[in-house]
């Protein structure tokens, strides 16, 4: 991370923090190497085992569910679903799709809810520990890296929305046929009769790709943007409190970390929330879109 005999500077501590555990060095921005993929093993762990959890909790109420005076934990889960169940029969109009559409859309939220969460964990908390094993393991500490947000790595997010894609896509074969959609693709959404439709149909088709790229992307860039962004702000904030114990003078800017970092946690608790419910909303609505004609 540093040299020897100083700590880091703010933009190596910060850059320490934004690299990835890999299981290689990753050669560009974008690296779709297939031979030898770039696998970030911090997300897919962290994503996994709070994909579990959610999984896990969720059973947990169900098989405890009672029909007398709910619990804390039955109560919230029964209004989460019933959330999720109302935003569905307003935008999924198929009763027989909303029965695997709306449990989508509610695993959605709760993992993305989960990832977005360990946000408000103490900065260094799991990196330090992360790092004390590394080196117990006879590795260099100050290259144990581990990112505990899987929302706030574009590979993660993407993946997310590209499935929606998917579940997208099925559902237009399924509702449409797979020769209606195709029909559609080349006569949406500029129509035309006889040769101005032949005409229309290359540009309609290129107006679908772009569509179905776009929603693509923006819904799997907005989840990270947002993610990513409050991320840096803690480590900002964690720099605060570092130079606060770093020079005599600092107590007050120890404490402004202190106010800072607890407001910002405490708006921050609306972000993740946020974030997993537009996330939801827009996998209703896509979906719900494949289902209607054009």
């Amino acid at each position: 991370m540093a040299a020897e005999g100083h700590g880091p500077t703010a933009s190596e501590y910060i850059q320490h923090h934004l690299e990835h555990f890999t299981t290689r060095t990753q050669s560009g921005i974008a690296d779709f190497s297939l031979s030898d993929p770039v696998l970030k093993l911090d997300s897919l762990f962290w994503s996994i085992l709070l994909g579990v959890i959610g999984c896990f909790l969720l059973w947990r109420v169900a098989k405890s569910v009672t029909s007398g005076v709910p619990g804390r934990m039955q109560a919230a889960i029964e209004f989460l679903v019933e959330m999720v169940d109302t935003q569905a029969r307003g935008i999924v109009h198929n009763e027989q799709s909303r029965k695997a559409v709306a449990p989508l859309a509610l695993t959605a939220f709760v993992w993305i809810f989960l990832m977005n969460a360990m946000d408000l964990l103490p900065l260094d908390l799991i990196p330090n520990l992360w790092a004390a094993v590394y080196g117990a393991a006879g590795h260099d500490p100050h290259h144990a890296y581990m990112r505990v947000v899987p929302t706030a790595d574009l590979s993660t997010t993407l993946a997310l929305s590209v499935t929606v894609l998917l579940a997208c896509l099925y559902y237009n074969i399924k509702i449409k046929g797979l020769g209606g959609w195709v029909k559609e693709l080349f006569s949406a959404p500029f129509h035309g009769h006889g040769a101005m439709a032949i005409v229309l149909a290359p540009i309609n088709f290129l107006m679908q790709m772009i569509e179905f790229v776009a929603k693509t992307v923006s819904h799997g860039m907005r989840l990270f943007g947002n993610m990513f962004a409050g991320e840096l702000v803690f480590m900002l904030i964690a720099l605060m409190g570092a130079v606060g114990f770093g020079s005599l003078g600092g107590v007050a800017l120890w404490i402004g970390h202190v106010l800072a970092g607890s407001a910002w946690a405490i708006f921050h608790i609306l972000i993740i929330t946020l974030q997993a419910f537009i996330f939801m909303m827009l996998t209703l609505v896509y979906v719900g879109q494949a289902h209607d004609a054009h």
